[in-house]
């Protein structure tokens, strides 16, 4: 969740299908007169400009990611979600307009959130705490996180839904793709439609807070063994299937690390590729949204606070073993094998490799060389990208080659590629042979 103490405005979130699209009719509006007034002045210095230059100007990128954020829900969590799945293979415009949507939620006004509550817990629900903070500690895209302490002394968080979320979900997907396509915005090579049935699906679940608190506890008592990770613990007095209630527990925004001794940046990333392998490998079940706001960190013990599990899912064990094999493989410099694995696994289809075998090669090639070289891998080094960019858009370049991983597949990708983006933002350094061959030699 986004911190938003400190210069937030306070903005009812639209509810009802009419109120919602109304938004979304504002946005183009503001949009197409942005391209036009852009087209006019580049027009007038001898330019000819095109669509995309002319959608593509600052003006533009803060109305987008203002009026998403306004709307929350799946309109601002679609451009979460599209920043972090797709990384560093995204135009850097597109990228930076959506990662804006990582720290620009507004909150609920207090009449809002007063009728949210009373519906919740009832009118008299003051009365159950002794203090209750009107001002939210964080926001999200779909709720936000107020703190409250009980006259027995619990202090808790408490998330409240967005009013309205849950019945827009599907809609909002669709009306967000639909912006993004007649405005050009996404390169013609990236197929979506699977990144949109997952937000879809992702999002009905998250939205399902006694759902998100059963996960809660699961993790719990998986990681009890792990004293140097910390997960809240469920208050169930107060959590609804829109309000979820949890401990509070202190903690600093995981990026503040970026200005941490080398070691210590070092080490949080340890423990967070460590646990996304007994997640995957032992625990069959993954926390897979790798939103940064997730995990905090605390100076003084060196633990790491672990939040929101309403993306939580099981692992098919079959998913969890084709990696374990194409992981080996990739450790092991045998490009062969990859492949193989790679399209057993379901991340490439045969059709990818029968036509591009030396695209497919080319980028197994920068990923083993990456992986084996001696020491740490440093993430903060990110010259294989456009290698490995310029081949995979030369074979989406070509239809016939499209493929949709298994679900699985595309959730456990996720989390792990959301890790590896915080590991560059951190400039981690991690000796990723010793940990994969220790944790398999202990499993």
């Amino acid at each position: 969740m986004t911190d938003h103490r400190k210069g937030r405005r306070n903005r009812a979130v639209p509810q009802g299908r009419l109120s919602r699209l109304g938004q979304f009719g504002r946005l183009a509006g503001g949009v197409a007169g942005g391209m036009l007034a852009e087209g006019a002045r580049r027009l007038a210095e001898g330019d000819r400009p095109t669509v995309r230059d002319m959608m593509l100007t600052p003006a533009n990128a803060g109305r987008m990611a203002d009026r998403l954020s306004h709307l929350r829900g799946a309109a601002m969590k679609l451009g979460q979600m599209i920043s972090l799945d797709a990384g560093d293979m995204l135009p850097p415009e597109l990228t930076e307009i959506m990662a804006r949507l990582r720290d620009n939620a507004h909150r609920m006004p207090p009449q809002q959130l007063e009728r949210v509550l009373a519906k919740q817990w009832g009118p008299d629900w003051r009365k159950r705490f002794a203090r209750f903070g009107a001002t939210p500690i964080a926001a999200a895209s779909i709720g936000q996180v107020h703190r409250a302490k009980t006259p027995d002394g619990r202090d808790l968080a408490i998330k409240v839904q967005y009013p309205g979320v849950r019945e827009s979900i599907d809609a909002d997907v669709d009306n967000v793709a639909t912006l993004l396509r007649i405005s050009n915005l996404l390169p013609p090579e990236l197929d979506i439609a699977p990144l949109l049935a997952e937000a879809k699906k992702q999002l009905n679940e998250e939205a399902d807070y006694v759902r998100e608190g059963r996960y809660l506890t699961l993790f719990g008592e998986l990681l009890a063994d792990a004293p140097e990770y910390l997960i809240p613990v469920l208050d169930e007095e107060f959590t609804t299937d829109q309000v979820l209630a949890m401990q509070y527990i202190e903690g600093r925004a995981i990026e503040t690390l970026v200005d941490a001794p080398q070691e210590v940046r070092d080490r949080a990333m340890h423990l967070l590729f460590k646990l996304v392998m007994r997640e995957i490998f032992e625990f069959g079940v993954i926390q897979s949204d790798p939103n940064f706001a997730n995990y905090r960190y605390q100076p003084d013990s060196g633990k790491l606070v672990l939040l929101d599990f309403g993306a939580a899912r099981p692992i098919d064990p079959e998913i969890a073993q084709g990696y374990k094999r194409l992981m080996l493989a990739a450790l092991a410099g045998d490009r062969d094998r990859v492949r193989e694995e790679a399209a057993a696994a379901g991340f490439v289809s045969a059709v990818a490799i029968a036509r591009h075998r030396d695209r497919v090669d080319a980028m197994i090639d920068v990923i083993i060389d990456k992986l084996n070289r001696p020491g740490a891998f440093d993430f903060g080094d990110r010259s294989f990208v456009e290698p490995l960019r310029d081949q995979g858009m030369g074979v989406a370049a070509d239809r016939a080659a499209w493929h949709i991983p298994p679900t699985d597949l595309l959730f456990v990708q996720r989390k792990i590629s959301g890790m590896a983006l915080l590991a560059a933002r951190l400039k981690a350094r991690l000796d990723i042979r010793t940990l994969v061959d220790e944790y398999f030699a202990d499993h």
